[in-house]
């Protein structure tokens, strides 16, 4: 992906916008669909008002909304980065609530890692001390004491292989699953109702940006990756408040924790590393409710432990997507990170032939990914900024393929290359599928499911 200096652009609008205002969030309950509503105030020159709309489960009868005053408000914490790193502007003030100095401390770690991408591919280069201050007014939001039932458990779904994975683990374990979805899209749909879930029992969350945001992108204003995970996080916690249900699982896996850019903390995917799900959880317990368990069911495991769990699961393999190119047509495009490294760290369990169906074609026949491949096996000078798995998964499928192949590049071209024949240390297949990172959150219920499941 290409970088942009927009450093001067970024000085320019800072300068023009000195201030960004988190005005208020309204909550409505309107014939059993839940309207939320946010306001922002970019230095008296742009409003925005992103909304968000969700329909009561049934059964669920909400009183008051006040128990859910914390939950939407921390939304609205997460929601405000899109609109702010339009301009950047030096300070954020926020009135509905008072944060107390860890609270703003948390929120600039937050927001600096989250757009840790966005910084470093418009070449702005500054410390975490200097990018922001953050005043904030009011009373504190005050945490919810409600006890939850661990009966249960919301899944939230992307329409990927990994949700796929920790729906039909957990389902075939007998664990009474929730499925959720923000803004549902038809491979979401299709992986529910393939797991022989109900989409009536599911929650489901639409959420609504403002328009001017895409005006201003029109315009030439500063864009680029948020933490969406993070707002993904806040909004099952909102849905956890609302149907009493104290377990969210989450399906991010270890490998989301390595850096992007070698060297660097800069991580596409640093709201799914465990380091964000740990500061995740502590905050939720000091400040929302202390029962509240969110944690990654798939975090001890791979992307090739991964591969192997969803290679089971057939009925799945012409369903799911996780190409972003392509997810508006909903299909694989075939020419992108995600789609070679799905096919990639697939590839070693399931035969050309299906792959070639799900794909449309032999993506590791196809010479021209050649530079996507660099990147992905670290022979660049950084990996793909999408969520794609570790260099050293996929120097070890790679390695793995050379080594069965006996020389032979027939339906291989695209690992015919030099620098792929020299990948040094690359970890064997077998140690890869027998490894299991205990740096973890699951409950030990959960974690003797996983290893089951491992072990089958």
């Amino acid at each position: 992906m290409k970088r942009n200096n927009n450093y001067q652009k970024y000085l320019n609008l800072r300068q023009e916008f000195d201030f960004f205002e988190y005005q208020s969030y309204k909550i409505n309950l309107i014939d059993g669909v839940l309207k939320i509503e946010f306001s922002f105030n970019m230095s008296d020159k742009y409003f925005f008002k992103p909304k968000m709309e969700l329909r009561l489960p049934d059964g669920i009868k909400l009183e008051s909304t006040k128990m859910l005053n914390s939950a939407v408000f921390n939304i609205g914490m997460v929601e405000l980065i899109s609109y702010w790193k339009t301009a950047c502007p030096p300070n954020i003030i926020v009135k509905p609530h008072k944060l107390d100095d860890e609270q703003a401390g948390w929120w600039k770690k937050l927001y600096f890692n989250g757009l840790g991408e966005f910084f470093y591919l418009n070449c702005i280069d500054v410390p975490i001390d200097g990018f922001v201050d953050i005043e904030s007014c009011g009373q504190a939001a005050e945490a919810v004491k409600a006890e939850m039932n661990f009966e249960k458990v919301i899944v939230p779904v992307g329409g990927g292989k990994d949700s796929v994975v920790s729906l039909e683990i957990l389902k075939r374990a007998s664990v009474d699953v929730i499925p959720m979805m923000l803004n549902p899209n038809p491979a979401r749909i299709r992986t529910i109702e393939n797991a022989d879930l109900k989409i009536g029992d599911s929650l489901v969350v639409n959420r609504f940006l403002d328009k001017t945001l895409l005006e201003l992108n029109d315009k030439g204003f500063l864009n680029g990756h948020t933490p969406f995970s993070a707002l993904l996080g806040f909004t099952n916690v909102l849905l956890s408040l609302l149907t009493g249900v104290g377990y969210i699982a989450l399906s991010n896996e270890n490998s989301a924790n390595e850096s992007t850019v070698p060297g660097t903390d800069i991580n596409h995917q640093y709201s799914k590393s465990y380091e964000f799900e740990r500061d995740f959880n502590f905050y939720v317990k000091k400040h929302i409710n202390n029962s509240i368990s969110y944690f990654s069911f798939l975090r001890p495991l791979n992307e090739i432990q991964i591969g192997l769990l969803f290679s089971r699961f057939s009925r799945h393999f012409m369903s799911f997507r996780s190409c972003n190119v392509g997810s508006k047509e909903d299909k694989w495009c075939a020419g992108c990170p995600k789609c070679l490294f799905t096919y990639l760290i697939l590839s070693p369990f399931i035969s050309t032939d299906r792959l070639t169906a799900i794909f449309g074609k032999n993506l590791l026949d196809d010479a021209e990914l050649e530079s996507v491949l660099m990147e992905l096996s670290g022979n660049a000078k950084f990996k793909p900024f999408e969520c794609v798995g570790t260099v050293d998964e996929v120097k070890s499928v790679i390695d793995n393929i050379l080594k069965s192949g006996d020389g032979n590049f027939t339906g291989l071209r695209l690992l015919n290359n030099p620098r792929l024949l020299k990948l040094g240390n690359a970890t064997k297949l077998s140690s890869l599928l027998s490894a299991f990172n205990r740096e973890n959150n699951l409950p030990p219920e959960f974690e003797e499911i996983l290893k089951k499941a491992l072990n089958e």
